[in-house]
């Protein structure tokens, strides 16, 4: 649990610190800056795979699912700045085996992602959330970002994206499946 008051005492003391006089604007800062990092940090306070434990009876052949075009925000462990970016998860479920709606993809990805985090291993948290609870034929998740760290301070890159994928399974690659999941995820981030 995030204790809201020494998190707000901790920001008072850093923009002292940093000489911000403390104003109208600036007065009630310390705690919306403790709120609003309790929410990009929400992240801990559960355990994201879990959400893939509602199954359905799938199909006898589901055949690929592919969940494209989702927004993810996380924030980068090493200097405390945003990412920001699209995500695609997808799965082969075996013959028979049960599926999960297409929402949980989504809630799992955004669960790792409300950490601190490094973008390649948000992916490989999701892919082996699913490896774990599903026992996919293959899983996928494909990130394209753009990382804070990058574009508003160091090298002040403001257009560079950084895409990375994890894969587990039996997709190799050039797999068809890993093929066409990242032609979708390359048709969203045109």
């Amino acid at each position: 649990m995030i204790d809201i008051d020494k998190v707000a005492s901790s920001v008072s003391d850093l923009l002292l610190a940093l000489g911000v006089e403390r104003d109208s604007h600036t007065y009630d800062t310390p705690r919306r800056v403790a709120e609003a990092w309790a929410e990009c940090l929400a992240g801990y306070d559960t355990d994201p795979a879990m959400h893939l434990d509602a199954t359905f009876t799938g199909p006898s052949d589901p055949g690929l699912v592919v969940l494209s075009g989702i927004r993810l925000t996380s924030t980068c462990a090493h200097h405390l700045l945003p990412i920001t970016g699209t995500s695609t998860v997808a799965y082969r479920p075996r013959p028979g085996a049960p599926i999960v709606g297409l929402s949980k993809l989504a809630r799992v990805l955004h669960g790792y992602a409300r950490r601190l985090q490094v973008q390649e291993h948000i992916g490989y948290q999701v892919v082996e959330a699913i490896r774990q609870k599903l026992d996919p034929v293959g899983a996928a998740c494909i990130i394209t970002a753009e990382h804070g760290c990058i574009s508003t301070r160091g090298v002040l890159e403001h257009s560079v994206l950084t895409t990375t994928q994890a894969a587990v399974g039996e997709w190799e690659p050039g797999h068809a499946d890993l093929q066409a999941i990242l032609a979708e995820h390359a048709a969203r981030n045109v």
